[in-house]
């Protein structure tokens, strides 16, 4: 029985995502700003992929890293979780749509501009979070979603994207893995790049097969230098990570020191793992991303925070973190919680999520609740 249903949900996923692979995904329209009505929110990226004829960056991989500056435009009547946009004219009272898009020239111009936007928001240090999108993701899909995140979350510091080399299509699955392994030597260079533009801290934040992509890449930049991620990065953060329990554990293991804090956040309502484990025939292990008991992560320096109760309000059961707008507002609301206390915990817990809504599971994990009544 449970099969069966595990097979419907791989259907509709399946259909849903074929209907969607009707339009160019690839497509990245850029406004005027006369046209770009809404709030304008700063997006930097990176890209390794390859820029077509027509100036769009597809799957293609590229051995050239290239970096640019975008302007997204969020609508007025933009919901908290909510994501609209067109890759055909799009409407800017109701999308997300680029209202500029330039290219940055080298590390030079990056920390100029970091440092730009760090004296117009008055920002004490130059904070920068990096963003590593998943499986099926086109470059224009990443950058809305990216600032619809930091928007709704009122993130603090800059936000900058890798857009690695997705095929952005259902079937592209084989594609997007031989693209991930691709992908590892300029994710580590990104973070070079914006450790010598002037960041003081680095917040590095990955999602589904993107979480396989930031371990790879760091077990083979501690190989090169013990120690670099710990040194460089200031936190890790993966949400609903495609990867066996089994490939984490081996990879965690493998680094000499592991940077902290480092955060996990799992859904055990995740349907898009629950069809990777089929696919891969462990349907009863599953993946990390929605894994039941954590017991046997433990003793590693890690924190596996649960937010399944947050799973039936997000209209994408992937990215509940980005979707479910209770979490969004209990996540924008903890700035000024933690605020209050003189040294706030320096884990994940204290960063993201109010303590009165934590509670530790005899199975290993940080259950996040709607209710602060436990």
């Amino acid at each position: 029985m449970r099969n069966r249903s595990v097979w419907r949900t791989f259907s509709s996923a399946v259909l849903c995502f074929a209907m969607a692979g009707c339009a160019d995904r690839n497509q990245m329209p850029v406004l005027t700003e006369e046209q770009a009505i809404g709030t304008p929110h700063t997006v930097f990226i990176a890209t390794n992929r390859e820029q077509a004829d027509d100036g769009t960056f597809g799957p293609g991989r590229s051995q050239t890293l290239t970096l640019m500056e975008a302007t997204v435009s969020i609508p007025k009547n933009h919901a908290p979780g909510d994501l609209s946009y067109r890759h055909r004219n799009p409407d800017p009272e109701r999308d997300f749509t680029i209202a500029d898009l330039t290219r940055v020239t080298g590390v030079g111009d990056l920390a100029s501009r970091l440092a730009r936007e760090q004296r117009q928001n008055r920002w004490s240090e130059r904070e920068v979070t990096i963003f590593v999108h998943g499986y099926n993701s086109t470059l224009p899909e990443v950058a809305y979603r990216a600032a619809q995140i930091a928007h709704d979350v009122d993130l603090p510091g800059s936000l900058l994207m890798y857009a690695w080399p997705s095929r952005g299509r259902t079937f592209g699955y084989a594609y997007d893995l031989e693209s991930m392994l691709f992908a590892r030597n300029d994710l580590e260079q990104v973070i070079r790049d914006t450790k010598a533009a002037g960041a003081t801290r680095i917040i590095l934040v990955a999602h589904s097969m993107g979480t396989a992509l930031t371990m790879e890449m760091l077990r083979q930049s501690d190989f090169k230098d013990p120690g670099w991620a710990a040194r460089t990065l200031d936190s890790v953060l993966l949400i609903a990570p495609d990867l066996s329990v089994d490939l984490f554990e081996s990879q965690i293991r493998d680094l000499s020191h592991v940077p902290q804090p480092f955060g996990v956040i799992v859904s055990e309502k995740d349907a898009v793992l629950r069809v990777s484990a089929m696919l891969r025939g462990n349907v009863a292990t599953g993946r990390l991303g929605n894994i039941a008991s954590a017991q046997r992560l433990k003793d590693l320096p890690v924190e596996i925070i649960d937010i399944t109760e947050f799973a039936s309000d997000a209209t994408a059961g992937h990215f509940v973190a980005a979707t479910s707008p209770s979490l969004i507002a209990m996540i924008r609301s903890t700035e000024q919680i933690t605020q209050s206390f003189e040294a706030p915990q320096q884990t994940f817990l204290g960063q993201l999520f109010p303590p009165s809504r934590a509670s530790v599971l005899q199975d290993g994990k940080i259950r996040i609740s709607r209710s602060e009544d436990r």
